[in-house]
């Protein structure tokens, strides 16, 4: 289904940059609100067909098992979605296609965010990401996506409340026991909580592109999706109460680990339940997939397509990042010397190395510099972890498929 200009009965797409629906021939433009498919009554009852049925059993081959096929309204070319795909492209004509069967006898959405970043623009975010990249091989700062797609991923809006009794066990400085063990007990309040509700992008990815703006929803309409792919939901309720928890539950515990006194303070028993409220929403949320390869290596960059937010890990030459973060930690510590032995002999003393006594300033501050420098492999080793886990994410060869796929 595509909806025509009309003025010159071309097709429309939905322009971020201007919020409205846009005729790249005559250039005319409409709200969403203000058109609609004629063919829409006509086409909604209409239903996908899988490869199998289309071409045979026999023909059908691994990467195509879960296929269906749908026909252009504009050219009658023959356009392959995927799973629970509700809007695509057609390789033939270019025109947007939405598959509005998918829409009326699967859940229709109540709201939609529309796209408010461009394409032009989400590679523009991209790029100065990457450049700032200082350890980023060559390969990586000048490369070209292999595709750039803009689509919308499902979420449930839920209400919910969440109850939950604790217990925090922390590292004791002093006394005769190691441990001090807390208890806390307590309910909250989840309001308007996004959950992804696409069971191909996983919870973490779509965690870090929070948060959306909620306040600019817009009532649901399938013209915001033309230009766009976008994709159904496909969990069930018990995946969206189980999400909702643990969601729910990282909330509570972080607030009870920081409530606690000592260190290192872990939740090690509790007792929780979580209830969702019958008010929950279903909506669709815009996000800009951009992938790309390095060294035969699939990886994809999200951005947030309401904010811009870049969530990537990017690859890391090793051998320059430790001789960076080695050769940092020497400087520092030979800055260190020479700053002391500058202070030692303006204060009067014969320099750094001839003072003894532990109660001296400048011993205490030398010895703190020293640590400082000694401790900054560490800090380094902690950053890596980090980057190491976002890096995991970018490399998802579930996320670039699920990408790959997309017809256009």
């Amino acid at each position: 289904m595509a909806t025509l200009c009309k003025n010159c009965n071309h097709a429309l797409v939905f322009d971020p940059a201007i919020q409205k629906m846009h005729c790249m021939y005559c250039g005319s433009a409409f709200f969403a609100e203000e058109v609609e498919s004629e063919a829409k009554k006509y086409r909604e009852n209409e239903r996908v067909l899988t490869r199998g049925e289309v071409y045979g059993d026999d023909e059908v081959i691994e990467d195509f098992l879960e296929c269906y096929v749908y026909t252009c309204s504009e050219c009658g070319g023959e356009i392959v979605i995927h799973g629970s795909e509700s809007s695509s492209k057609c390789i033939y004509c270019g025109n947007p296609n939405v598959v509005f069967s998918r829409m009326t006898k699967e859940k229709k959405p109540d709201y939609i965010i529309p796209f408010a970043i461009t394409k032009e623009q989400a590679l523009s975010v991209v790029n100065q990401v990457v450049s700032k990249a200082v350890f980023a091989p060559k390969e990586v700062k000048n490369f070209t996506p292999e595709d750039v797609r803009g689509i919308y991923i499902p979420y449930w809006i839920v209400n919910a409340n969440h109850e939950e009794t604790a217990v925090v066990r922390s590292n004791k400085n002093t006394g005769t026991y190691k441990y001090r063990f807390s208890g806390r007990t307590g309910n909250m309040h989840v309001h308007n909580f996004p959950i992804d509700g696409c069971t191909i992008l996983s919870d973490e990815s779509s965690t870090r592109l929070e948060p959306f703006d909620l306040s600019r929803m817009k009532p649901f309409d399938e013209d915001y999706l033309l230009g766009f792919y976008s994709n159904s939901s496909d969990i069930t309720y018990d995946e969206l109460q189980l999400a909702t928890m643990k969601r729910a539950k990282e909330i509570f515990d972080k607030s009870v680990i920081h409530d606690v006194t000592g260190s290192s303070p872990q939740v090690v028993a509790e007792f929780h339940e979580t209830s969702i409220l019958r008010d929950y929403k279903y909506a669709m949320f815009p996000v800009w997939f951009v992938t790309f390869r390095c060294d035969g290596q699939p990886h994809t960059i999200l951005i947030n397509g309401q904010t811009g937010k870049v969530v990537c890990g990017l690859p890391w030459r090793k051998k320059l990042f430790w001789a960076v973060t080695i050769v940092s930690g020497i400087l520092a510590s030979v800055a260190t010397i020479f700053l002391l032995n500058a202070i030692i002999k303006a204060c009067g003393s014969k320099g750094i190395g001839e003072y003894h006594s532990k109660k001296d300033p400048a011993a205490i501050i030398g010895d703190i510099g020293m640590c400082l420098s000694m401790i900054l492999p560490f800090v380094a080793y902690a950053k890596l972890s980090k980057v190491k886990k976002n890096l995991k994410l970018t490399q998802s060869e579930t996320t670039f498929r699920f990408v790959k796929k997309r017809q256009g």
